[in-house]
Parts: structure tokens; C-alpha cells; sequence
């Protein structure tokens, strides 16, 4: 969600510069600098950035400036009166006169005038207007192209954790005659030391561990959530939500399956799917 996008127009004596810029964020961040005089804008930029961008955090500055030639200038003759009276209460103490272009170089001295006509007033804000939506349109072609390039990162970790779900799956379809090889052992070491224990007894509790083993659900979630961040991708809208949503569900999952892991190998892919997941998620926060 980071772009960055600049306008800039003269017209009828004045020169402005839009610039707007966005950097990732959890939620929509709109946020206005205009020049004096044109605050009224500031709805229409909120109202136009909004309907452009779901997510992150955009700042918008116009600078304006009126051309040298044809500001008129004034005299601050309150200000000069204050200047001009300090100056002789300094001549009666000794002092040298003031020069002229020391006194008109004194700050607030000369000052613009700003009385524009209603009619220039309408036409810069109606140019300005154009290029303030010009300026959000290239910043929603850059923030595009960003996701663009973002999509196919997240396309290639969403292959990894596919991979990583077929590597468990295949794990886990050796993993309850294994648990059945390891415990019937025991139980045999058992039934020698307490030959009373009844064999229904221990036959039930051999299922409930065996039960309590099974993944098969947890990957099956695993490859549903897959299917639809995939679907999520295809889209190409506003889906950083949504994904974020997926991640959490991604985590149930894959903790899930580490916690009922009673494999080693299973227990290593678990935990590098939750290491690809992580990673997605860090991604998924750059996304609209």
C-alpha cells in the first residue's frame, strides 16, 4: 500500500504542486495539507481518497504560490510607523540612521495583497481540483502496481504451504499404525505387569489416543483456506481483510496439527508451515 504520485499546474497568475503518498497501514489514514484559502477542499479530497483506497495511511499536500509579477505588494504602515520610531529613539542615543532597503527588508514589512476576484478564485480551485484527482488516481496506479508485484510473492508462499500440507498428508497417513505399532508394544510390557487390566479397557483407550492423533481434519481446513486465499487473489480487490482473517485461520490450523503431532517429521513440516504462514501475514499487511 505505499505509492507515491505528483500533479502540478500554473494558471492565472499562480503555480501549485499536489503530492500524494501512502504507506501501509491496518486501517484508511486520510490526511490534508491545503493552503490558506482553499479549506474548503478538504471534504472533496477525503470523500474522492476514500472511495479510491480501503487500507493504509495517505497524506496529501498542495503548496500554492502566486507569481512575483502579478502579487501586488503593499506597505505595513503600522509595522513600518513601530520600526520608524525605534529608529529616532535610536538616533537621539547616537546611532546611524536606518538605510531604506534595511527597513523594507525587515520581515512583515512589505506584504502581499491578496485580493483576487471571485472569478480567478473559481478557476484555480476548479483546476486545482483536477489535479488533486489526478494525483490520487496515479497514486491508486502506483499502489496497483505494488499489490501487482505483492500478489505474486504471496502466490508463490501460498505454493510453499501447499506443498508443506501434501508433505504432512502423506506423513500423516503412516502416522496411526505407527501410533497403534508403538502403543500395542506397550500395552504388551503392560498386560505382563498387570495381567488383570481388562483388554476392552485398554482397546478403548488405544482408540481414543489414535482418535486424538488424527489430522485429517486439520488438513483438509488447511487446503480449504488455501482454495480460497487463492480465490482471494484472483479477485484483485480490496482483500486485505479478508486475508488477514485467513491468516488467523491458517495458525489455528497449523498449531493444532503441532500440538496432535505424535511424529517427528510432522512436527518439523508443522512447524515450517507456521514459519511460510508468519511470512504471509507480514505480506498480507502491504495489501489493500
Amino acid at each position: 500500500m505505499t505509492g507515491f504520485s505528483r500533479a502540478e499546474s500554473q494558471a492565472d497568475g499562480a503555480a501549485w504542486t499536489v503530492e500524494a503518498r501512502s504507506v501501509n497501514g491496518r486501517n484508511l489514514d486520510i490526511r490534508c495539507r491545503l493552503p490558506g484559502g482553499f479549506e474548503s477542499l478538504e471534504a472533496l479530497v477525503r470523500t474522492e481518497a476514500a472511495r479510491r483506497f480501503k487500507r493504509g495511511s495517505v497524506n496529501i499536500v498542495v503548496t500554492f504560490t502566486r507569481t512575483a509579477a502579478t502579487t501586488p505588494l503593499r506597505i505595513n504602515r503600522p509595522l513600518l510607523d513601530q520600526v520608524l520610531a525605534l529608529a529616532r529613539d535610536l538616533a537621539e542615543a547616537g546611532a546611524a540612521p536606518p538605510r531604506l532597503d534595511a527597513l523594507l527588508a525587515i520581515r512583515g514589512v512589505i506584504e502581499s495583497v491578496d485580493d483576487d476576484d471571485a472569478t480567478t478564485r473559481e478557476h484555480w480551485e476548479t483546476r486545482l481540483v483536477a489535479d488533486l484527482t489526478l494525483a490520487l488516481d496515479r497514486l491508486a496506479v502506483a499502489r496497483a502496481e505494488e499489490g501487482g508485484r505483492l500478489g505474486e510473492v504471496l502466490a508463490r508462499q501460498l505454493d510453499e504451504m501447499a506443498a508443506l500440507v501434501v508433505a504432512a498428508t502423506d506423513c500423516a497417513a503412516t502416522q496411526p499404525a505407527a501410533l497403534r505399532e508403538r502403543l500395542t508394544t506397550q500395552l504388551a510390557v503392560l498386560l505382563d505387569a498387570v495381567p488383570s487390566l481388562p483388554q476392552e479397557r485398554l482397546a478403548q483407550e488405544l482408540a481414543l489416543l489414535v482418535a486424538r492423533g488424527d489430522v485429517r481434519e486439520e488438513l483438509d481446513r488447511l487446503r480449504a483456506h488455501l482454495a480460497a486465499a487463492r480465490d482471494l487473489l484472483a479477485v484483485g480487490d480490496a482483500i486485505g481483510r479478508r486475508l488477514d482473517f485467513l491468516c488467523q485461520e491458517f495458525n489455528r490450523e497449523a498449531n493444532t496439527l503441532c500440538s496432535k503431532s505424535t511424529d517427528v517429521e510432522l512436527t518439523r513440516i508443522a512447524l515450517a508451515l507456521k514459519a511460510i504462514i508468519e511470512q504471509f501475514r507480514e505480506q498480507v499487511q502491504n495489501i489493500e
